[in-house]
């Protein structure tokens, strides 16, 4: 007989994020109370929240939230870091005891700065060197995974359902100005703590509903550029892509997603701006290892807004509101309605179709 979680439904997985316009700093709770109607879409084995804005009194220094297995690796990994990294402050992150998550790990947080002086030597800048010493962590310590490496922003995830693990890592506590969310339902691989959304690099974070069929051709790409896929699911290389398209190629948020839920060829035929089809026929001509397949809805964060998209034939589920400066995206409009009965303006984008929110200039 099949118990809960030994079920395959590629359709699951819930995603919510809430962004103020105006750069308001929210709690945590919002979020949180987001993922209670879309519980079913979950079972169990996977939870997670990304919040931006919510260390202010370290908003200079790069955030590592690290899993570990025993004692004696975060002891390893903390004399690791003191060779690369000024630690500020170095702490357990805050939760609390509940019988639905088990078998945690030692989950801390520290605080950094980069050595000048090693920059200078490695001739790289500093986020740079912050991708590459995470990925070292996350290849060459055993027991040990960052899974979370941003400025003033913060992941947390578990093995559990999504509004147990806000409960479990006291999100109410926290206050930032963009939240995400996800509710795991793994359809190709184990439901692990690092296999939890979202997942991140620098101040990137992904969301996704959905299952990638072009994983394999996109992880050999992007690995030839010194990212490491290590963490057992299909998703982890999204978030490499937009860090290798955005951060490292300089393409606008727009152009990336041009890139991973590129137009058909047919239809770029059939667009009337030359210049937009030149520049759409390049961006599929030299990134064709990139393009992501299969059905997949996606909310990208970082610093200063969010980007939510589906792939180009819409084959997931995702939902767009407003109300005054705030602006949500879920799988569901219930998810919605949860948190702010009366949003306005509720849309599906099209597939293909690129949602950008920013904070407005000058509010953070």
């Amino acid at each position: 007989m099949l118990k809960e979680g030994q079920i395959r439904i590629p359709s699951g997985c819930a995603i919510s994020a809430i962004i103020s316009r105006d750069g308001n700093r929210m709690t945590g709770e919002d979020i949180v109370k987001s993922m209670i109607p879309m519980h079913d879409r979950s079972n169990g084995l996977g939870g997670g929240f990304a919040g931006y804005g919510i260390y202010p009194e370290y908003k200079d220094f790069y955030a590592l939230h690290i899993f570990f297995d025993s004692r004696t690796t975060r002891k390893d990994c903390e004399a690791f870091l003191k060779e690369y990294f000024e630690i500020v402050e170095a702490e357990i992150i805050p939760t609390r005891k509940m019988p639905e998550i088990t078998d945690e790990p030692l989950i801390w947080r520290y605080f950094v700065a980069p050595f000048q002086s090693m920059l200078a030597d490695m001739q790289l800048d500093e986020r740079e060197y912050v991708a590459r010493i995470v990925m070292k962590i996350n290849t060459e310590l055993s027991g040990t995974y960052c899974f979370s490496s941003g400025k003033n922003m913060g992941t947390f995830k578990a093995v559990g359902f999504p509004e147990d693990v806000g409960t479990f890592y006291k999100l109410e506590e926290y206050e930032g100005y963009s939240w995400m969310a996800h509710g795991r339902y793994p359809t190709n691989t184990p439901g692990w703590w690092g296999g939890a959304h979202p997942f991140t690099l620098l101040d990137f974070s992904i969301v996704h509903n959905g299952e990638i069929s072009s994983y394999d051709a996109n992880r050999r790409f992007i690995e030839m550029f010194g990212y490491k896929c290590t963490l057992q699911t299909d998703t982890e290389v999204i978030t490499y892509i937009m860090d290798y398209l955005v951060r490292r190629q300089g393409l606008t948020l727009t152009e990336a997603a041009n890139v991973i839920a590129a137009p058909f060829w047919s239809t770029i035929g059939r667009e009337p701006d030359e210049e937009t089809k030149k520049r759409l026929a390049y961006l599929r001509t030299v990134f064709p290892s990139l393009l992501v397949t299969g059905p997949f809805s996606i909310v990208l964060g970082f610093t200063g807004g969010i980007m939510a998209l589906n792939d180009r034939l819409k084959l997931r589920s995702m939902v767009v509101g407003e109300k005054d400066d705030v602006v949500y995206v879920a799988s569901e409009e219930a998810a919605i309605r949860a948190v702010e009965p009366d949003a306005e303006n509720i849309w599906a984008p099209a597939g293909g179709e690129p949602v950008i929110v920013t904070v407005k200039e000058g509010a953070l």
